[in-house]
């Protein structure tokens, strides 16, 4: 292809790549930017071509790079799964007004999923507003961790089940507080050897891609909320970024950020992962550690308890646990809190989304999976001291799949990954057999009344 665009006389290059702008740069924020960039990632091949860069024209090489560039619909399988949360912004409302930011899990071609955001406005009579959402995407920068711990890089690993025989070597010749690039070319030099067993080669990716689960994502500052898109950047998450649980989490001095956890999954694996931002504009990601950091479905409380923070988790695939740390991102010791009770529960039992603080306790929103996966939604209260204690539990679904809900990208699914609490009622989002997502309100007297009965 690069043959046969260096082939071409000047003046025919101008006119594809003035044909090629005139198309497309209206559809994306400073697509000559883009072409230059993929044109860069192409270096090892001109190396081998032997071409130099530096003599071709710019028009030549933006062309040579909208060739390795192509469009990407976010949503065009399915947007589901939504979470909720207070924006941090509240400036400027009407009475009875709440400003919140809605996450989804977005599938485009090839099942691969990212974290795409709404604003809205959920006014005193519980509508939602949602705001205009921007036309372009806004390619974020990334950075990864400068330095790593290795006593903790080495435990990490052995909760992911990598053979020793096959990472030693390696981890031996590095120092304790090792850099990012150290570890991913002692692992390339390896990989290059191609007499190398399968087993050891996938071991040694999955140490590459647990590195690069740590990293910062900055957006530009003229980017609307809508147009920031966390798409998978590492390689742990190759495959997708799922489920994303936003929760207002409360510092104990009172300040306030957001954090979330989600799945990150690169095809084989699955690794559990939390990132945090005081703005939506930064967004700092990091894999969580433990014996208790297994599955999907983990949820952080909004605050601390006991000093503690504590999380919602389904470490077994089926029954939901809790866990206490004096760290947001280690997790051990689970303790058993709820297990499958009802038929259209007795498949699994998980949270959907960040539990809800309220004076009768603390408000968890659960989903069930019954006959043929049907899935459902519940609701149980849990102490506010001990949340050990499980204190209400719903013996009918909150939220079943209505008869127009059951047809989409996966049939017979309603589910969220969280809801907030506005006017003394749940507003509850939610998806709709992961084709769409809507939302629900319940009056808390209602559920609480429910609940206790």
């Amino acid at each position: 292809m690069i043959s046969r665009v260096l082939s071409l006389e000047e003046s025919q290059v101008r006119l594809i790549l003035e044909q090629t702008l005139r198309e497309f740069a209206s559809r994306h924020r400073n697509i000559s930017r883009i072409f230059l960039k993929h044109f860069e990632r192409i270096q090892s091949v001109l190396v081998e071509m032997d071409i130099i860069p530096h003599d071709l024209s710019d028009h030549r090489i933006m062309l040579i790079g909208s060739y390795c560039t192509m469009e990407y619909s976010i949503e065009s399988a399915a947007i589901f799964n939504p979470s909720i949360v207070r924006d941090l912004d509240q400036s400027h409302l009407e009475e009875g007004e709440m400003r919140v930011i809605l996450s989804f899990r977005a599938t485009g071609e090839g099942h691969i999923s990212s974290i795409v955001f709404r604003r809205a406005i959920i006014d005193k009579n519980n509508d939602l507003h949602v705001m205009k959402s921007g036309d372009q995407i806004d390619l974020a920068e990334v950075t990864h961790k400068r330095l790593y711990d290795k006593k903790k890089y080495i435990k990490k690993l052995t909760e992911m089940n990598i053979p020793e025989k096959y990472s030693d070597k390696i981890m031996s010749e590095l120092p304790d507080n090792f850099e990012y690039y150290a570890l991913t070319t002692a692992v390339t030099d390896v990989l290059n050897d191609h007499t190398i067993s399968m087993e050891r080669r996938i071991a040694l990716q999955e140490m590459t891609w647990l590195v690069d689960s740590f990293y910062d994502v900055r957006f530009h500052l003229d980017s609307d909320l809508t147009e920031r898109v966390l798409f998978p950047i590492s390689s742990s998450e190759s495959k997708g970024i799922e489920d994303a649980r936003f929760v207002n989490f409360t510092e104990d001095d009172g300040t306030e950020k957001i954090y979330a956890t989600y799945t990150a999954y690169n095809g084989h694996k699955i690794l559990p992962k939390l990132l945090s931002t005081e703005d939506f504009y930064i967004f700092r990601v990091m894999p969580l550690h433990g014996k208790g950091a297994l599955n999907k479905n983990m949820a952080l409380f909004p605050k601390k308890i006991s000093g503690k923070y504590a999380m919602m988790a389904r470490i077994d695939g089926v029954n939901n646990y809790i866990m206490f740390s004096d760290q947001s991102t280690l997790w051990n010791d689970p303790i058993l809190i709820q297990e499958p009770k009802f038929p259209w529960e007795y498949t699994q039992i998980g949270n959907c989304g960040s539990p809800l603080y309220t004076k009768e306790g603390w408000l968890v929103i659960t989903h069930g999976v019954g006959p043929m996966r049907r899935y459902s939604i519940g609701a149980s209260l849990l102490d506010l001291d001990d949340p050990t204690k499980e204190i209400g539990r719903l013996k009918e679904p909150l939220l079943a799949p209505l008869e127009e809900e059951r047809d989409g990208y996966v049939p017979n699914v309603v589910y969220s990954c969280g809801a907030i609490i506005h006017n003394e009622n749940l507003i509850l989002p939610y998806a709709v057999s992961d084709s769409s997502s809507t939302y629900a309100v319940i009056a808390l007297d209602d559920l609480f009344g429910a609940l206790k009965r």
